[in-house]
């Protein structure tokens, strides 16, 4: 097992780590437990309405984020907003004038006409505000987190995009002539750069394509991505 890490010259480094077996008594070393992401802390459902393939090798739909943020300032504004108004009303009945600022609101938006520009600055306010919430709602987030294949209905695991890219770097640099590389990994496809300061370049590429379609592969990605690898020659100093 190879952990991805990050090194204080902010290199990206790959270590192996040691497994460690426990012996359960009967002469067998139990098989390794496997990590995976939580989607009761993510928002909780697949991308598909959590009805995924739970069969050996099937897709698995996005991890939905939990916005909490978002939802508790909502809730915080509702509360706010709903609670003047029952203060304001409560105090009305009891007899007591209406508040000031609710007369003028009336007044306001009886008297100013809908082509006023602060109408429609309210208005285009409002409208961004639930178009943004309507985002939110609908679209999973978590963008930076990999589906992986599910192998056991029960769990669910994803890959960050870092992480993935880290993997893909390091294997590129196992192969012969290759002086630097850079990935960047999106959903659905790896941009793969590379500099090789010897060999021809055509070979380079050829080593990279297998090497690197081994890798994301071995990834366990639900997925696997598209690459993308452009190799060139480094530049001339100077």
């Amino acid at each position: 097992m190879s952990e991805p890490r990050t090194g204080d010259d902010g290199e990206g480094i790959t270590q192996r780590l040691p497994v460690l077996e426990k012996d359960t008594g009967d002469g067998t070393a139990p098989a390794p437990s496997a990590t995976a992401y939580d989607p009761s802390a993510a928002g909780g459902e697949d991308g598909d309405g959590g009805h995924g393939d739970g069969g050996r090798g099937g897709r698995a739909g996005r991890f939905w984020s939990a916005r909490r943020v978002p939802a508790g300032i909502v809730a915080l504004l509702g509360l706010a907003v709903a609670g003047v108004f029952l203060y304001d009303i409560a105090a009305v009945r009891a007899g007591r004038p209406p508040m000031r600022w609710r007369r003028s609101l009336a007044r306001e938006l009886a008297e100013r006409p809908l082509d006023d520009t602060w109408v429609l600055a309210g208005a285009a306010l409002a409208a961004a505000l639930g178009l943004w919430l309507l985002v939110l709602a609908l679209t999973p987030g978590l963008r930076k987190v990999l589906p992986m294949r599910r192998s056991h209905p029960d769990v669910r695991a994803g890959l960050h995009r870092d992480a993935a890219a880290l993997v893909l770097r390091d294997r590129a640099m196992e192969v012969a002539g290759v002086q630097a590389a850079r990935v960047r990994m999106g959903r659905a496809r790896a941009d793969v750069r590379v500099v090789a300061h010897f060999r021809e370049l055509d070979d380079v590429r050829a080593d990279l394509d297998q090497v690197l379609a081994d890798a994301a592969r071995g990834l366990g990605l639900s997925r696997p991505p598209r690459l993308s690898v452009h190799v060139r020659r480094p530049g001339k100093k100077g």
